[in-house]
């Protein structure tokens, strides 16, 4: 048996003799080489052959690279199996981390109505998963193409049987009602689109003919020739509580009103119960009765009612008697020095008006895209629906904010009432059927700050929407005993309360939340392309009318706003059902965005102020700036801003992104745009991506 030739040998061997063919140049025109060993053990003959191109280089390395294979092998597989375990274990601390943000958010400790409306939407996520799994199983059997029979199913065994039953019981029992239902929704959303397109034609006719509220007088810019006696006695009163970020503007832009000092009385209703907060604002108000302003700080020790207790409470003073009319500005808000000249001639030979409410002007409209967004919705509010209802019905809701009543007003139809967390909307519907009127001054502006936050703006809107319904259920039979006409009483009930507080976030949730992904699982059930796409499309060209300047966000807004309906939805069902979220208060939170350099700068730009510009400056340099630093550096030094879960959001997210596979696969083009879009926006929305984060 031979022994095996050693190769480490031969190929030094080869390497040398080149070697020594190149020093005695030497060159070889033949193909093949023949090689005698003359090794001192020549055992063996060696015989090498070689072409021209064969690289010694070449094939060692060749050598190495197969030897190494199965050692690169290894190390991809581990790479890969180190890459998928770290991506497992990121993805169960996210689901940690999210399970327990939001099992410990302030968003999950929620009453039991919202724990009811999470569960359900839970239950319908779960369902659509199912579906789902089904679905898939059965395109990738074929059986969308020829759907099977319960007859012909046996043959394509168990799954088979049972997906032909699933067919049957959805066409027959499940797709119907599912329809019914699509169609009564479809039905209220054309009834509330009408009456929208009827405000914005009002507003249209109202810019056309030049229509606007005529004051009886007037008071001069500079005051001249004027007995201060022909000014009426006003109470400016402003609720706060709290305030720390904008308590210092809201009194400055008060008490630098342009009205004799001796006949306007100002009061600071303070609720708050951070004594560092009630020492500064006391501060504050002192230091404006030094300089000659009737000014007044109150503080409750029973924080009852929340503010329609405060205003209760600052009513029931003995020299209010001594005023004819209020003006309520909320702690945000900053009129500019001419509010009064401008709001209280209306009162002028209208006896039987009772308020003058003024448009709100946003100096954070475009702070970021959330701001954005409810600039486009409080925008239509004041410029359409306001306007429109204070000159065709000389009827609207009070928003609690910038305006002014006349006392007796408010004492004939009963005051402030602690009933509902919308006494501003109470009161109003009071006075109105007490016989009452209102005017809507479009032109005058109050500054004020819009919530920067999703938890702020979320809880301001359950608010505004779970207190309509507490009213409607407290005043609907005085609706039909009181003694106006039976159009303002249709009016109240139908279009006020029920049309667009009560039906408008019904049927934005039912519709595009629970119906439209159902009708993907149930095809049998339809919702037309114009009732996903076009119509809404229309409706949202009419709301971004108002603001022209936002019309690149007409698509996000279209989509936020029905992701906004699951919060509207759940507040109008606590409010109706007396849930005990309905009557949770919470104070929204303020940034101070709108500081006293706005002031100033609106003061300048929308207005003609008697009081001199030199003035206003003196009293914003004086009126404690040093304080807003020290506000701004305890800002910077407090916790750290996150973004929060929400998971009744992230729930509808997953449903609606489902429902989009769902519709992907029936080849659906409109209706998978749609659920794709909406599902994104919802998930954003759930997890705090829009607005500016909360500590």
């Amino acid at each position: 048996m031979s022994r095996p030739p050693n190769q480490e040998f031969q190929e030094w061997w080869n390497k040398q003799r080149e070697k020594n063919n190149h020093n005695h140049n030497h060159t070889h025109d033949h193909d093949h080489d023949l090689l005698l060993d003359k090794s001192p053990n020549p055992s063996f003959l060696t015989v090498d052959i070689r072409s021209p191109t064969s690289d010694p280089a070449v094939e060692k390395e060749r050598t190495r690279s197969a030897r190494q294979l199965s050692w690169v092998c290894l190390l991809r597989f581990q790479q890969v199996a180190s890459t998928l375990g770290y991506v497992t274990n990121g993805f169960l601390i996210l689901i940690r981390t999210a399970n327990r943000r939001i099992s410990s958010s302030p968003a999950a400790k929620s009453s039991r109505s919202e724990s009811r409306l999470y569960r359900v939407i839970k239950v319908f996520l779960c369902v659509v998963l199912v579906l789902l799994c089904f679905e898939l199983l059965a395109y990738f059997r074929g059986w969308h193409f020829s759907p099977p029979s319960v007859g012909s199913a046996e043959v394509l065994g168990f799954l088979g049987v049972v997906y032909a039953n699933w067919l049957q019981i959805r066409a027959d029992y499940l797709a119907p009602p599912l329809q019914s239902l699509a169609n009564v929704c479809i039905v209220l959303f054309l009834i509330q689109s009408v009456d929208r397109i009827v405000l914005v034609l009002g507003c249209f006719w109202i810019k056309f003919r030049k229509i606007r509220p005529v004051a009886a007088m007037e008071f001069s810019a500079n005051g001249e020739n004027e007995n201060a006696e022909d000014y009426p006695m006003v109470l400016v009163q402003i609720p706060m509580c709290n305030e720390r970020e904008v308590y210092q503007q809201s009194i400055a832009a008060v008490c630098i009103q342009d009205w004799p000092k001796e006949r306007m009385l100002v009061q600071v209703l303070d609720d708050s119960d951070d004594l560092d907060v009630q020492l500064l604002i006391k501060a504050e108000v002192q230091k404006w009765q030094q300089r000659g302003v009737r000014i007044l700080y109150r503080h409750r020790l029973i924080r009852t009612g929340y503010k329609a207790g405060n205003l209760k409470s600052a009513m029931g003073c003995d020299y209010v008697k001594d005023y004819e009319f209020v003006a309520i500005f909320d702690a945000d808000f900053q009129p500019g020095p001419d509010f009064l000249k401008k709001t209280i001639p209306y009162f002028k030979g209208n006896d039987d008006l009772a308020l003058v409410q003024t448009r709100w002007a946003f100096v954070n409209k475009d702070e970021n895209l959330l701001t954005r967004l409810q600039n486009i919705n409080l925008s239509f509010h004041f410029e359409v629906e306001q306007q429109v209802n204070g000159v065709f019905i000389n009827f609207f809701g009070f928003n609690g904010t910038a305006g002014v009543w006349r006392i007796k007003a408010l004492e004939e139809c009963g005051g402030w009432l602690e009933r509902t967390t919308v006494e501003d909307m109470d009161i109003a519907v009071r006075a109105h059927l007490c016989g009452w009127k209102f005017i809507y001054l479009n032109d005058v502006k109050c500054l004020c700050e819009l919530p920067e936050s999703y938890e702020a703006y979320k809880k301001q809107q359950h608010r505004w929407h779970s207190g309509p319904m507490q009213l409607f259920r407290l005043c609907f039979f005085d609706v039909l005993r009181s003694k106006v006409s039976l159009a303002k009483k249709a009016n109240l009930i139908f279009l006020f309360f029920l049309l667009r507080k009560l039906i408008l976030p019904f049927y934005s949730f039912t519709l595009f939340c629970i119906i439209l992904p159902l009708t993907m699982f149930l095809p049998e059930a339809q919702l037309p392309a114009w009732v996903v796409c076009y119509v809404p499309g229309i409706m949202s060209i009419l709301n971004i009318l108002p603001a022209p300047r936002s019309f690149p966000f007409i698509v996000p807004y279209l989509l936020f706003e029905n992701t906004m309906s699951v919060t509207k939805f759940n507040a109008m069902i606590s409010g109706l059902f007396r849930f005990g979220s309905s009557y949770e208060w919470i104070v929204t939170k303020k940034l101070g965005r709108s500081s006293e350099t706005d002031l100033v700068a609106f003061a300048e730009k929308e207005s003609d102020p008697l009081v001199e510009s030199t003035s206003i400056h003196r009293s914003s340099s004086e009126s404690g700036l040093d304080e807003l630093n020290k506000i701004e550096m305890t800002k910077k030094m407090g916790k750290t801003k996150r973004n929060r879960l929400y998971r009744k959001e992230l729930a509808l997210a997953f449903i609606l992104l489902t429902a989009s596979v769902r519709s992907l696969l029936s080849a659906q083009g409109i209706h998978f745009y749609f659920l794709l879009f909406q599902g994104i926006t919802f998930l954003v929305v759930g997890l705090d991506l829009i607005g500016e984060q909360v500590s």
